[in-house]
């Protein structure tokens, strides 16, 4: 029996709206100049009232389950890494039902945009222990459901969309490092909070009943801290893993902003060839972003059997971490 943990395919799936930068001008005192500049984004996918991030999930599960050459029914637990599920008891149910992996046992993970990262380490725990053969890691988001579409510092950066990778069980372990953070001192920097309104049951008891406030963000601060924190992680990461930065064929960042994957860069000494970005087309995607770029550059022929990929989540809680791994 193997021990160690392969990644055999990939998918994802957008809205077929786009919201440009132009759109935004219109809606709010910016520019197309003042976003790409600041942020290098042009484009963010938005889901429309019909759209559901259970079925674009599903679409992108779908899309990584073909490329890995197995049925829906060799899937033995899905992980949905999720910040706006559609049921606030969870989608990852759902979405075994949407698929047809009836064999499948399914649950939510949430850790915003450090979310895929963490449910590709947890999936590699599942299947290392000998618990379980085939693992189905999804991240997605719809975070349009919950921007302030009035305030021009953060109704710019997100997107929604899904991507998906099946975890196999493998003899040649391909996961060569990771490590997980967490700082919740600065749990403040980037929030989307509960926000309910009294209600008075009794006399003398009082309840809670609501909605969840807008996504609000100290942009300052996330910038510092994943210029900070994500070279640090990714260097630990190497160090664990025996390798340089002349080993990594490709850096795989959230795709939060352009700025930073370009500093994250630098200070890791990696060439901004190497960066794999596609947030000029879908923003920030939270979740859905490391997947959705991986799923493009396979599928594109950049990335190929056997590459070194070093990547990286950052993002609310606050939460990081990095994982270096080969493709295939």
């Amino acid at each position: 029996m193997g021990a160690g943990i392969a990644i055999i395919g990939c998918g994802s799936a957008v809205p077929e709206a786009v919201l440009t930068n132009d759109h935004l001008a219109q809606m709010v005192d910016t520019s197309d100049e003042w976003i790409v500049t600041r942020t290098g984004m042009r484009n963010r996918h938005i889901a429309s009232p019909t759209e559901s991030l259970s079925q674009l999930s599903a679409i992108a599960a779908k899309s990584a389950i073909a490329m890995a050459g197995i049925s829906p029914t060799e899937i033995d637990l899905i992980i949905l890494a999720t910040s706006t599920p559609d049921d606030m008891f969870g989608s990852a149910c759902k979405i075994q039902g949407l698929i047809g992996a009836t064999n499948a046992v399914a649950f939510d993970l949430t850790a915003a945009c450090s979310g895929f990262l963490f449910a590709l380490i947890t999936a590699s725990q599942f299947i290392r222990t000998g618990v379980h053969k085939n693992i189905l890691i999804i991240g997605a988001d719809v975070l349009s459901r919950w921007v302030d579409w009035t305030d021009r510092t953060s109704c710019i950066l997100f997107g929604d969309g899904a991507g998906a990778a099946v975890c196999q069980r493998v003899d040649d372990d391909r996961l060569l490092s990771f490590g997980m953070y967490s700082n919740g001192i600065q749990n403040d920097s980037l929030n989307l909070n509960y926000g309910g309104d009294r209600k008075l049951l009794t006399e003398d008891i009082t309840a809670q009943y609501g909605t969840f406030n807008p996504i609000t963000m100290n942009g300052k601060e996330v910038y510092r801290f994943a210029v900070a924190k994500v070279p640090e992680a990714i260097s630990k990461a190497m160090f664990q893993a025996n390798l340089t930065a002349d080993d990594i064929d490709w850096l795989l960042l959230h795709q939060a902003n352009q700025r930073i994957m370009d500093a994250v860069a630098k200070r890791l000494k990696i060439p901004q060839s190497k960066i794999l970005s596609n947030i000029e087309e879908y923003g920030n995607t939270s979740a859905a972003s490391i997947p959705l770029a991986l799923d493009a550059a396979v599928r594109d022929g950049r990335v190929k059997p056997g590459d070194i990929i070093a990547a990286s989540g950052f993002g609310a809680g606050l939460t990081w971490g990095s994982a270096i791994f080969k493709w295939g």
